[in-house]
This record gives structure tokens, sequence and C-alpha cells, in this order.
């Protein structure tokens, strides 16, 4: 269950509170809690004069009007007891605590509802993420979204401490005896449904540009290395033990500014020497996510008949630089050259002039993942935007008490939960379809999962924007939430494939399977 504030013991009257609306004593009542504000007038962000229009008065309703609770919790030292008699009737969430807000969780988390999907291991799992991203990254993502700083090496080295890093992966034998969150699944049991809780569970810090910081490069890179390193198992084996254990960063390099979905256009090329032994790489890389601060690049390549896919090591030659775009610079979005990089023909990964079907297997956990986070993300901005017309008032009535925003409400609530729905049905077929049979059947599905939320995200982007006015442009304070999702929600409609092409590629898989029969 959910706390309340701690505050003194010690109580007051509202008589006695009323008294102190002077300049040298300020006090006022909170939800039944008294805060003494007399040192805070100068420091105050909104000006003294607010704070001086309340002084001896029950300021709750004015309050949340234009706060969020959490100022509460950063300014608990404020508090200096409570009302006589009196209870506070705001809840206050603990670090791991589910939401009671309706629909501010999937079904499968709201008591009420069943699913077959969901046993004891995803809801232990659930918990302890939960639970670790509000203490240990919800902190630094909240501080690095807003200066623009890449994710520390310390909170790289706690999530591979507990298995985050590998747990980022999705299924399989790299999970088998590794202890994750102190036991919260066995690495044997994990599953897609498990790899969903963890995609959606770190997206609720609400940084848009950190969530890709923190080491998505790694969960769509290193997969390259798992699924198609077999052919050198010694460096297989480096890379991964490297990368779980942090010491090392890696990322995808498919995008070159010629060639973003059309993949088959990279012009980045890879020459042999003549004795065979190493690729001669040229060519540039761009948008690329974490590629600023990785030691190994995952890259498309141009060979003499094909596409082919290098691992290449960062050094002579290979160059990176930031690249501003409208989200955090937390991202590590990158512009990489190669210069006559040198590359032994041992890092290739698969089959020579058969890279794209390295590039394409890969894509359909990509955009999954995406998927997760984006249906996630919008479910946030329901909650926040739930909370926001239940305490806004506006000519003289709460928000939600307007026929118009419960329909813009509506509308949202409706495109969450439809498309969290559809992402459980695909995450089950995942779980029961072999990996190389996913790219042929699940292909078009995931496409049109992901072009379909981002759609979503516009529109949800689009409601929740005219519910929260001004504070939904504002990127501190009670509409942060909002702006951050207006502001990034175009990422993801681009980012593992445009819409249009996405939609393009499942019809086109529908086409395949097409009877003839029936025309």
């Amino acid at each position: 269950m959910a706390n309340v504030l701690n505050v003194p013991d010690k109580t007051f009257t509202r008589e006695e509170v009323k008294k102190h609306n002077t300049e040298d004593s300020t006090w006022f009542i909170i939800d039944s809690v008294v805060y003494d504000v007399s040192e805070f007038l100068d420091a105050h962000p909104g000006g003294e004069a607010v704070l001086r229009q309340v002084a001896g008065q029950d300021a709750t309703s004015a309050f949340y009007n234009l706060h969020r609770h959490e100022v509460l919790i950063k300014y608990n030292d404020l508090a200096i007891g409570s009302i006589k008699g009196e209870k506070q009737s705001i809840i206050t969430p603990r670090p791991g605590d589910l939401s009671p807000v309706p629909y501010a969780e999937p079904l499968w988390l709201t008591p009420q509802f069943k699913s077959p999907y969901f046993n004891d291991s995803h809801r232990s799992l659930q918990k302890a993420i939960r639970k670790f991203t509000d203490e240990v990254i919800a902190p630094e993502a909240l501080e690095k979204e807003r200066t623009g700083e890449l994710i520390s090496q310390d909170l790289i080295d706690k999530m591979s401490k507990a298995g985050i890093l590998h747990m980022r992966m999705g299924p399989g034998k790299h999970l088998h005896g590794v202890n994750l969150l102190d036991g919260a699944v066995k690495g044997e049991e994990f599953d897609y449904f498990h790899d969903m809780i963890m995609a959606q569970e770190q997206v609720r810090v609400a940084c848009r540009g950190f969530q890709d910081g923190n080491m998505a490069g790694m969960a769509i890179g290193l997969t390259c290395i798992l699924n198609y390193g077999d052919k050198n198992p010694a460096l297989k084996k480096r890379i991964t033990e490297e990368v779980f254990s942090g010491k090392k960063k890696i990322c995808l390099a498919i995008t070159e500014a010629f060639a973003g979905s059309d993949v088959a256009g990279l012009r980045t090329t890879a020459t042999k020497t003549p004795d065979g032994k190493h690729y001669i790489v040229n060519g540039t890389k761009k948008w690329i996510t974490n590629g600023v601060f990785c030691d190994y690049f995952v890259t498309g390549v141009k060979t003499d008949k094909g596409l082919s896919v290098l691992l290449i090591e960062r050094g002579e030659g290979v160059e990176t630089k930031p690249i501003k775009t409208s989200y955090s610079p937390a991202a590590g979005t990158t512009y990489i050259t190669f210069d006559n990089v040198k590359v032994p023909v041992e890092n290739l990964l698969g089959e020579e002039n058969k890279g794209i079907y390295v590039i394409l297997s890969n894509f359909n956990h990509e955009r999954w993942m995406m998927a997760c986070a984006t249906i996630r993300y919008m479910r946030l901005v329901v909650e926040e935007s739930l909370k926001w017309s239940h305490q806004r008032l506006v000519f003289g009535k709460r928000l939600i008490d307007q026929p118009v925003i419960r329909q813009k409400l509506a509308k949202m609530i409706a495109l969450c939960e439809s498309h969290q729905s559809w992402l459980e049905t695909i995450t089950y077929q995942m779980n029961h379809m072999p990996y190389s049979e996913q790219a042929k059947h699940l292909g078009g599905p995931i496409a049109l999962l992901k072009m379909s939320c981002t759609r979503a995200a516009h529109e949800i982007a689009d409601e929740s924007v005219q519910i929260w006015g001004g504070r939904g442009l504002t990127q501190t304070g009670m509409g942060r939430v909002i702006e951050n999702f207006n502001r990034g929600y175009k990422f993801d409609a681009i980012l593992g494939g445009a819409e249009e092409v996405l939609g393009d590629l499942g019809v086109r898989q529908a086409m395949k399977f097409m009877p003839k029969a029936v025309l």
C-alpha cells in the first residue's frame, strides 16, 4: 500500500495556523500537514507573493492546481506538524508501488483483472525492476535528461551486477545461471513476457533521451553477436563478457545519411585486402544511438556482392562526434566516420554478402522493444492526464467535469489498451515460435504493431497537450512528462523503420501468404 508523507508528531489547530500570516512567520496547510515557509519565501521558484497569498490558510486546492505531489516530497523538511484530529488523504507512493489510478497499469497488473499470459515469476520480476528503476535509475535519468550528460559508469555497473544488462537481450542461454535482480526470476525461465516487462518498466522514468542513452545501443547491437557470432566463439565470448560486465559498450551502426529505412542503399564499403585477412572499411554512419561512448560497432557494410555485417572495434580510423537532435543529448546520438579502418575477417557476423538477413532478423526484436516502450509511455501520459484533470480547476470546475475532456481521455485510454492487448498477443507468439520462424511469420505483424502504436502516440501526444495547455509545452514542473513525450514520440516513428516503410512491409508479407484459390 502507498504511504503518506512523514511529518513531525507535533499538532496544531487551524486557528493557530491562521495567526502565522506575516512576513516573519508564514505558515499554511496542505492536506492536513502544516508547513512553515518563512525561510523559504525568497527561494520559492514562483516568487514569494504566491506563498503570501495563502499564508495562514488551507492551501491544498491552490497547491495542487499548480504543483505535482512530488514537490511536497522534495520539500518535506518544511513540514512542522499536522492539524489536530485530521489525517492526510493524498497518498505518497513508495518505490516499487503500483499506481491506484485507473488505467495507469496494464490490466494484468490490475487486481480486479486476470490474464492467461503472466505467472508468479512475471509478477516477481515486475516488482523487482520497478523498485530498482524508482530507486536507482530514475534519479540519474531525471538529472541526465536535463543536463544532457551521458549515463554514468556507476549506474552501468549496478545494472550489470543486477543482471539487467543481460535481461535487455531477451531470452537465451546468456541468462542461464545469472543472478537476475536477486533471484526475481531464473534465467532458464525468462521468456518474452519477462522481456516485455523489462522494456516497459524502465520507460516510466519519462526521460526519452536518457531512455535511449541507457544502453539502447547494446540492446539492438549485441543481439547480432549472440545470434551470428558462432563462427568465432572466442570473439563472441570476449565481447559478450565485456559488454555484460559493463566494462565495454557496443552499438548498432546501420543507418547512413544516404540510407535509413532503405538498408539496401548503404554506401559504407568493406574491401578485402589482397591476402584476404582483413577488410578495409570506408564510409559514414549517422544517427547512431550511443555511438559517442561505444567501444564496438556492429556495422552494416557493402562487400563485393552484397551487404555484410562486421564488428568494428574503436581504434585508428574510427571517429565519432555527437549529433544534436530534438531529444536530450543523454541519448548519445552519433555521427561516425570510418577512414581506412582495418578489420579482421574473423569479425564477420553471419555470412559474407548475406548480411541483409542478419540486419532484417535483428529488426524484429528492436521494433518489438520499441513498441513495448511506446505503449508504456502512452500509458504514463494517460495516468498523468487523469490525475491532472481531477485536480485542475477551470471555470469553477475540475477538468474531468468537462465532457470534452472526458472524450479526449476516452480516446487515449482506448488507444493504450488496444495496443497493449495486441502487443501481448504478438509476445505470446514469440514465446511459441522458433527464432528462425519469427522473421517469416512475425516480421509483418511486428512492423504493423510498431506503425500503429506510433500513430496512436501521435494522437495521444496531441490530445494530452490540449488537456494540459501551456504546462504540456514546459520542460519542467507539472507537465514535464507530457512535454517530454510530445517532443520525443516521433523518434519511435522513425527509428527502427519509418511508419510508411513498416506499413508496406506488413502488407507485403501478408501478400506472400495470400492464397490464389480465393481470387
